[in-house]
């Protein structure tokens, strides 16, 4: 691919921390020109999340990991928003771009002119996307949010975890990426669309509508059945067995999807009578009794080690799997092959190149990502405010 798919969109993003910068940067893998607006002397604020911390060539800091997880592609520039100058060059990059990607509280940004009435009067084609906790309407819109609290708000937290536990909340900052992956595709909607009609759109993202719309199959169960879900550990609420199960060596996980692969797992931990046992003939019934099944079941797989059943129900058609540490998951065979880990050039740094994980894409074979590690504040500020694609010497 000689050419990535955004190539030529213009990205305005000024905003920070995850759910918008995520956006960003997904953009700016598939191609698009991303100036991240950092404030002056300040910058993002997850620069400073840490450690741990990217040595620089000069023995100081870099900026955090969790800075460089979502920062990857893009040009920064430094500016102060109370500035009026610096406000009319945010306008005059605003005239010029696709896109613009915020995630100030809702009204935020009207005292500087740099709301979507105030960009869309002087770019009519503007895409502004609006990152919010809880969006631009409703009695919550005026609260901050944030990513603990939406998972706890939202549900995900009464469904995560042990059932003889406390609620525990998903293990990376799941509303927020969400989000910014959601945000994503509305924005190349909205392009779509003034593809089509010349006009530009209000995206109105809030964290709190996205952390319900992923709670799939529950909020169906509970709107269809009327269930109040719980926790479950690693059990699934539809399918059984379908959960983490101990062997002698640690535990694996069984994920049977369908009665053949149930009844193959029987086969492969000897116990063929449990296929035509009435209690457990169909998933139905193994759903209604897993509480008698599954102690059968796990009085079997305790008898393997875990290389020994993984290697034999995989051989049999059924899903399973181990659960890896991350350091094991960048060592297994399939993600090296697959070019999860990239390491981009970064000669501000002491290593001269920096780790990261590309997005997921792969398009005729392409698997895409930003072309250089993460800026330091201000790093492009020069190339940007001279940039004739970005309004200079208009």
């Amino acid at each position: 691919m000689t050419t990535k798919p955004l190539a030529g969109l213009r990205v305005l993003e000024l905003a920070r921390v995850l759910a918008g910068p995520w956006c960003g940067q997904l953009l700016a893998d598939l191609g698009a020109d991303v100036v991240k607006v950092e404030r002056a002397g300040v910058g993002d604020d997850t620069r400073e999340w840490g450690p741990p911390f990217v040595e620089d060539k000069d023995g100081g800091y870099h900026g955090s990991a969790y800075y460089h997880s979502t920062n990857r592609g893009k040009r920064s520039i430094a500016l102060d928003f109370n500035s009026a100058d610096d406000q009319a060059t945010i306008r005059r990059f605003a005239k010029h771009a696709d896109v613009v990607i915020e995630n100030f509280k809702v009204g935020g940004l009207v005292k500087y002119g740099l709301d979507y009435p105030s960009l869309k009067a002087v770019n009519p084609r503007i895409v502004y996307c609006s990152i919010t906790g809880f969006g631009q309407t409703g009695p919550y819109a005026p609260r901050p949010g944030y990513d603990f609290i939406i998972q706890g708000m939202g549900g995900i937290m009464s469904l995560t975890g042990d059932p003889q536990g406390e609620p525990q909340k998903v293990g990376v900052a799941y509303a927020d990426i969400f989000t910014g992956v959601y945000s994503t595709v509305g924005i190349l909607a909205a392009l779509r669309q003034r593809d089509a009609t010349g006009q530009g759109s209000h995206i109105d993202m809030a964290l709190l509508d996205t952390q319900v719309a992923l709670l799939q199959n529950h909020s169906m169960n509970h709107m269809i059945a009327g269930v109040d879900p719980k926790r479950m550990g690693n059990a699934h609420a539809n399918l059984v067995p379908y959960q983490v199960v101990p062997v002698s060596d640690g535990h694996i996980i069984l994920a049977t999807g369908n009665d053949g692969q149930y009844r193959r797992t029987c086969e492969v931990l000897g116990v063929p009578e449990l296929v035509t046992d009435p209690r457990f003939v169909d998933n139905e019934q193994r759903v209604n009794n897993r509480d008698l099944l599954m102690p059968l079941l796990i009085a079997r797989t305790v008898l393997f080690a875990k290389a020994d059943l993984i290697e034999k129900l995989e051989a049999a058609g059924v899903p399973v799997g181990p659960i890896n540490t991350v350091p094991e998951v960048f060592r297994d065979p399939q993600v090296v092959a697959r070019g999860m880990r990239v390491d981009l050039p970064a000669p501000e740094t002491r290593a001269g190149t920096l780790p990261s994980v590309r997005q997921p894409i792969v398009i005729n074979g392409e698997r895409l990502y930003g072309a250089h590690a993460s800026p330091a504040l201000g790093e492009n500020q020069d190339d940007v405010m001279n940039d004739p694609n970005w309004g200079a010497g208009a």
